[in-house]
């Protein structure tokens, strides 16, 4: 992909609902490239496993990631999780809100 800097702010939001709460996706694809800055309302809970890989960064609050094999992780500000394709189905949540970036 070429240079390019990205105003995040000119990025309108779109909204998805969770099996509680919503997410607010403003997301810049690049080619096969997906760059979001995503943020989940108090209470929300993801409606779905996502096997998809990304590279996810808490910018503020906290999230609740389950993995589909029982294992939980709690992540606060600047911390982050790594995960390939097909390598650990994952879902969300958060009973705070939380604001992160997340590439895929």
């Amino acid at each position: 992909m070429p240079f390019c800097t990205t105003d995040w702010s000119a990025i309108p939001p779109t909204e998805h609902a969770g099996d509680t709460g919503k997410a607010f996706w403003r997301t810049l694809q690049l080619g096969d490239l997906r760059v979001r800055l995503v943020e989940y309302t108090p209470g929300y809970v993801a409606n779905h496993w996502c096997a998809r890989g990304h590279v996810l960064l808490v910018l503020e609050g906290t999230l609740h990631t389950e993995l589909k094999d029982g294992r939980h992780f709690e992540l606060g500000p600047l911390m982050s999780y790594q995960v390939a394709d097909d390598d650990g189905e994952h879902r969300s949540s958060t009973q705070t809100g939380a604001k992160l970036f997340i590439v895929d």
